[in-house]
């Protein structure tokens, strides 16, 4: 029964993640899937999760942004978990220590901004520090779900050097993931979740564009260095074909007004010039004049 619940969370999740991207509204984790007759929730008010179905394993971590636990990253980029409570004989600590000696996959949601989840999967239970009362824990690859799948009884065995270093590669990347996923939604929160340009409301279309670009010096993924666009105006905004100005004012470059072409030239780019942005409402989170004055100066050397 485990073993068959815990496939079809893994494919079940493929599926929403397929329509939604990565990151999930908590409302779709809670509801979970129908199996067998039995609907499985896939999180719970508790971080370590275990639906009443599952004789002993849990299914899934998670970790909120406003949760009571302080979970982070080794130095060598491995996951941290902090155990429920302090007592490490808590049936849900022993729950994970027995999905760690016994090398079941799990499922980690960690929490980008609230309500929302970037989902992991499959995760393994790899180190239990009692002093600590920290799990640590790694990512594996989607190919580890078809060698669980095909096996008889686990997973293979974590000890493999090869298993270690593909492991800590792949939860190192998690760290990078987590911080791109954070500024998407926040800035896509800060926009009411529309487009600055022209407010398609489509969120499988939209993204948050750095104004400084991320690597660049002032390039952090903080919400008043982005700007809420679809993917039509990222592209031009990121290629200079259109700019904005401190003033939040959208110019098109001088080329692209002269060209002519079928109507989403005409009403997708040029009919942006000389409009206003839309604002986020809370003026902590607009963009910074001074940013967009620099992103303008590159701007207009393109022209």
């Amino acid at each position: 029964m485990d073993r068959r619940v815990r496939i079809a969370a893994f494919a079940w999740l493929s599926e929403q993640v397929n329509i939604h991207g990565d990151v999930l509204p908590r409302m779709i984790l809670a509801q979970g899937f129908i199996f067998e007759g039995q609907r499985i929730p896939l999180v719970s008010p508790q971080g370590i999760f275990k639906p009443k179905i599952l004789p002993e394993y849990p299914l899934s971590i998670t970790t909120t942004t406003s949760g009571h636990y302080d979970d982070g990253f080794t130095p060598e980029g491995l996951l941290l978990y902090k155990y429920r409570g302090t007592d490490p004989y808590h049936r849900e600590n022993v729950g994970l220590r027995n999905a760690m000696l016994h090398n079941i996959p799990l499922i980690y949601f960690h929490s980008v901004v609230p309500g929302k989840y970037l989902a992991e999967w499959p995760v393994y239970i790899v180190g239990d520090e009692p002093e600590s009362l920290t799990f640590t824990v790694a990512v594996d690859d989607y190919k580890a779900v078809n060698r669980y799948i095909d096996s008889q009884e686990s997973a293979p065995a974590i000890s493999e050097a090869d298993t270690d270093i593909r492991r800590l590669y792949i939860t190192s990347s998690v760290k990078q993931r987590l911080h791109q996923r954070g500024f998407r939604e926040r800035v896509l929160h800060a926009y009411r979740e529309q487009c600055a340009f022209c407010r398609l409301k489509h969120l499988e279309l939209l993204d948050a564009a750095h104004i400084i670009p991320d690597g660049e010096p002032d390039g952090d993924p903080i919400v008043n260095n982005g700007v809420a666009l679809c993917k039509l105006h990222h592209a031009a905004f990121d290629r200079f074909m259109i700019g904005i100005r401190p003033d939040y004012v959208i110019e098109v470059r001088g080329d692209i007004l002269k060209e002519k072409d079928g109507p989403m030239l005409l009403h997708g780019l040029q009919g942006m010039h000389m409009k206003k942005i839309m604002l986020p409402r809370n003026s902590n989170s607009r963009p910074d004049p001074n940013l967009l004055e620099r992103r303008y100066e590159k701007f207009k050397a393109a022209v």
